[in-house]
């Protein structure tokens, strides 16, 4: 089993390029299902998650070309089972947005309950209820049974924003009768990809980066080529690393829109950068140092649906304010065991106090010690990497496929960057 050994104490110095955003390309890679003509798809990341969907187009008949460079062509011009592999669907809660284009294209997928990370209750309520109210029955018995003779176009009000359920509905509602109206719905960029992608393909949506997306059915789509836009989470994650190791970095390929829900949130705990183009520099010379409230109040860091600071930077900017002078308020909202890794930041050495599973009150600056670690989700354990290369001493992390999940050749980034990271197999 692989670990990663770190050997904390050195800065990141130097310049990446953001990866393609993960949670873009595995709705835009199920999308391929609602066309017979082939489909492009440019910067796909090369992680865990990309690959597991990438096998479940394959074993129901998908034909998939590496073009290599983070590029892929895909055709379903043969799909030959509506019935989806347990055995990836159970790696990765993404697997869920083949039901939508599933049903659109043969009225029917059955999978097992997806897995992924295990940040508390994931509900797929909203899904169903989004689903039936295009026309689908859905059965539950052990497993997920989706079908539909026909889907037509509804006014759908979503219980709650969710990225998933909103992706499926879009996709089951291109190919749908009719008109559909989806209120209440996510508008992430990657939301706001697969929906631009599909118009690319010959959709007609409305709405898009709104949370009143419209919807006009056709008959069919066409093949397109397109390219997903940069992962903020991986961008978000390596401003937090550099500020906490007190290194600068500089990132390449950014959208500069995509950084102002994280600029205010990171200006919290005094980290600013510069843009200039699509270049993101973070400087070494910042005081890091938590900006109170009015009236000197401990402030506040909380998470939201776009353009609300992302739920995925939460257990990041815990890390990260280990190494501030002063204290901050961290306020997980959307999950209910996502703050439970904490536990292994205060064996380090770090002063938190976890009030209850979604708030906790991290005092900094604290010295770190290296410790072994064991990686319970993709951003925990990305967490658990800056805590290490802020440490004195050694780190061990195991369980690192959870991590290579979300970041693609993270520990080849970090080599690059200075930071004395390197993998070893243990014997358990």
């Amino acid at each position: 089993m692989k670990e990663y050994v770190i050997e904390g104490g050195y800065p990141i110095q130097g310049t990446v390029t953001a990866s393609g955003n993960k949670n873009a390309a595995l709705p835009c890679l199920t999308a391929t299902l609602l066309t017979t003509e082939p489909v492009i798809l440019h910067n796909i990341p090369k992680i865990q998650d990309t690959h597991v969907m990438i096998e479940i187009l394959k074993a129901i008949g998908a034909k998939v070309q590496d073009l290599g460079n983070n590029s892929w062509k895909i055709q379903c011009d043969d799909i030959k089972t509506h019935v989806l592999p347990n055995e990836y669907t159970k790696k990765v809660r993404g697997s869920i947005v083949f039901v939508g284009p599933l049903l659109a294209r043969l009225g029917h997928c059955e999978m097992m309950p997806p897995g992924g990370d295990v940040i508390g209750r994931r509900r797929l309520d909203t899904h169903f209820l989004a689903l039936k109210q295009l026309g689908a029955s859905i059965q539950v018995n052990g497993h997920f049974d989706f079908s539909a003779n026909k889907l037509a176009g509804a006014d759908i009000f979503m219980d709650e924003a969710s990225v998933t359920a909103t992706e499926n509905a879009v996709m089951a509602a291109v190919l749908a009768e009719g008109k559909t109206i989806i209120q209440n719905a996510a508008s992430e960029p990657h939301i706001q990809d697969l929906c631009n992608m599909l118009n690319s393909m010959g959709a007609k949506i409305d709405g898009i980066g709104s949370n009143k997306i419209t919807i006009e059915g056709v008959k069919k789509l066409h093949g397109c080529e397109y390219k997903i836009g940069p992962d903020y989470i991986e961008i978000g994650s390596y401003i937090g690393m550099a500020a906490a190791t007190k290194g600068k970095i500089t990132i390449k390929g950014i959208r500069p829109e995509e950084m102002r829900p994280l600029k205010y949130s990171f200006a919290k705990l005094g980290i600013s950068w510069s843009i200039n183009g699509d270049e993101l520099t973070v400087p070494n010379t910042q005081e890091l140092k938590v900006n109170d409230d009015f009236g000197n109040a401990i402030p506040k860091i909380d998470d939201m649906p776009w353009p609300g600071f992302p739920a995925d930077l939460t257990s990041i900017m815990t890390v990260v304010a280990t190494q501030v002078d002063g204290t901050v308020l961290i306020f997980e909202k959307m999950f209910e065991s996502r703050m439970f890794f904490v536990d292994k930041l205060i064996s380090m050495g770090a002063k938190i106090t976890l009030c209850d599973p979604h708030r906790a009150v991290v005092c900094g600056p604290c010295m770190l010690h290296g410790d072994n670690l064991v990686s319970p989700d993709i951003r925990a354990g990305m967490a658990m990497v800056i805590a290490a290369m802020c440490a004195h001493g050694e780190s061990r992390i195991s369980n690192v496929y959870q991590i290579e999940r979300g970041y693609e050749d993270l520990v080849g980034q970090l080599q690059k960057l200075g930071a004395h990271i390197r993998i070893e197999n243990s014997d358990d």
